[in-house]
């Protein structure tokens, strides 16, 4: 283990994201907001520490290992979620303890969205921005983005990357050098940004409001300016905007860009993941608009498919913005839902759950061993977009299931022994490791109820879900620290 290179590169890490802290204050100075001192001392104070880690090992130099790279990504998850929540307790407006400013910053960064907030509409502008700054950083993932730039310091990026990107198959790349990779996905994340933010305002939001649920829709986060979230305004053009935006996030960003390198939008439905992830959508989308229609839920047919296409791309993408308290809606819709989320979006998008991809492969293969049962002497393979499937991925799909049920229960269990019921705990936590934000019972508005106990363990899950658990789980094996 290089300890001295990965404690030179969390030093550069910490330097970087201490400069996240300067587009806040120029908001609330642009604004007039009276409280800016938390965020030039949560500013100085991470810039420091970064450079106290840095400055003794600044002459290390190496190509980082696998293991390395692992280590640096969850070592940096964690140490900048509790550097962004410096300014969370540094601010006079929210009086947050340790517990409520780590899972803010948690949620923010793992583009879960779930808050601890209440009385959103009332919050200095400064705070507000820094919480859809954090959703839109970590949508790509923070350190996608640092492979585009640490290179430049001397640093390799690929086991950053690998440790980092979502998906069965982690060692897919667009071009020969990781870096030109990074910047490609952020090209095509940027893009897009600036095509919601600009559809927004054509619609009648106003630029704050514009920039900052561009960034949530981007990132699938689900913050917003709003305790109401998009309901807040009332406007069908900014719910189908929103859906738009969610439903190209919840896609693979490399298929945009082979997409618009090719300008063929057909490469879309060549694909089997999107497929599946669209033809998902539009059937619970129909299920949704059914009994929305039947039970009167809504004012008429339109509203009633406006409605469901809205909750199933926001939930299944794993967003969690709303345009209605869906936690009273008729039957069994909330639960089904919550149960979507687990799906997640496609591999390589900013979306959070099982993802697209590992569903369809499960799916694959329990149809394969179904018909092996009638011709057992067969030769059956799994295939994606017509090729066949390494047996290894198969198998890698299918530890992931049983460690993401077995992590999902312990987590569960977990809350509920803190004193909650199984219908808040259940919802509470696929609220978390999925990414998602949205949860029933007493989280179906928000996570302030919650003990700290809870708050920190839901912390864990938001952050093991965002780094799809075997990035965290490894560290925790015997085999990992042998040399």
């Amino acid at each position: 283990m290089q300890l001295k290179i990965i404690q030179r590169i969390l030093g550069l890490l910490l330097m970087v994201f201490s400069l996240t802290l300067l587009p806040p204050i120029l908001v609330g100075w642009l604004m007039g907001d009276p409280e800016l001192s938390n965020f030039w001392d949560g500013f100085f104070l991470i810039l420091t520490s970064g450079v106290l880690l840095w400055l003794p090992v600044r002459h290390q130099h190496g190509e980082l290992r696998l293991r390395d790279g692992f280590l640096v990504a969850v070592l940096f998850w964690f140490g900048l979620s509790a550097a962004g929540a410096v300014p969370f307790m540094l601010s006079d407006s929210l009086h947050f303890s340790a517990a409520d400013a780590f899972f803010e910053t948690v949620s923010g960064f793992t583009t879960t969205g779930a808050t601890v907030i209440t009385g959103i509409d009332g919050l200095p502008r400064s705070i507000n921005f820094y919480r859809m700054e954090l959703h839109w950083l970590g949508g790509m993932g923070i350190i996608v983005l640092a492979v585009a730039i640490l290179p430049m310091l001397g640093v390799g990026g690929m086991q950053l990357y690998r440790a980092e990107t979502p998906g069965p198959i982690k060692d897919a790349k667009l071009t020969p050098r990781i870096t030109e990779t990074a910047k490609l996905l952020w090209y095509v994340y940027l893009a897009l940004t600036l095509l919601c933010l600009l559809a927004y305002r054509v619609v009648g939001m106003s630029w704050f409001d514009a920039v900052c649920h561009s960034f949530s829709a981007l990132s699938t986060g689900g913050f917003s300016t709003h305790d109401a979230s998009i309901a807040y305004f009332d406007n069908s053009a900014i719910d189908y905007i929103t859906i738009i935006f969610m439903f190209a996030a919840g896609m693979n960003f490399s298929l945009h860009f082979i997409a618009w390198r090719s300008m063929d939008v057909k490469i879309y439905w060549q694909d089997s993941e999107f497929r599946a992830y669209t033809l998902i959508i539009i059937l619970l989308t129909l299920v949704t608009t059914f009994l929305l229609a039947e039970f009167n839920t809504t004012e008429s047919p339109a509203d009633a498919f406006r409605y469901a296409l809205f909750h199933v791309t926001s939930v299944m993408t794993s967003t969690g913005l709303l345009i209605s308290d869906h936690s009273v809606w008729p039957n069994f819709l909330p639960v089904l839902l919550i149960l979507t989320s687990f799906v997640g979006g496609c591999a390589g998008s900013t979306g959070g759950g099982i993802k697209v991809i590992r569903m369809l492969l499960l799916m694959k293969q329990g149809i394969r061993e179904v018909n092996l049962l009638s011709h057992p002497s067969a030769q059956m393979h799994v295939k994606i977009n017509g090729e066949p499937v390494p047996e290894k991925v198969v198998k890698s799909v299918w530890g992931f299931f049983a460690m993401y049920i077995a992590v999902f229960t312990v987590f569960m269990l977990g809350v509920i022994a803190d004193g909650e019921d199984q219908v808040t705990a259940f919802s509470a936590v696929a609220a978390t490791l999925n990414n998602m934000g949205v949860g029933l019972g007493d989280v179906a508005s928000n996570f302030a109820g919650l003990d700290d106990f809870s708050k920190w363990w839901l912390s864990l899950a938001m952050l093991m879900g965002r780094l799809e658990l075997f990035t965290v789980l490894v560290l925790l094996t015997p085999a990992f620290w042998r040399r």
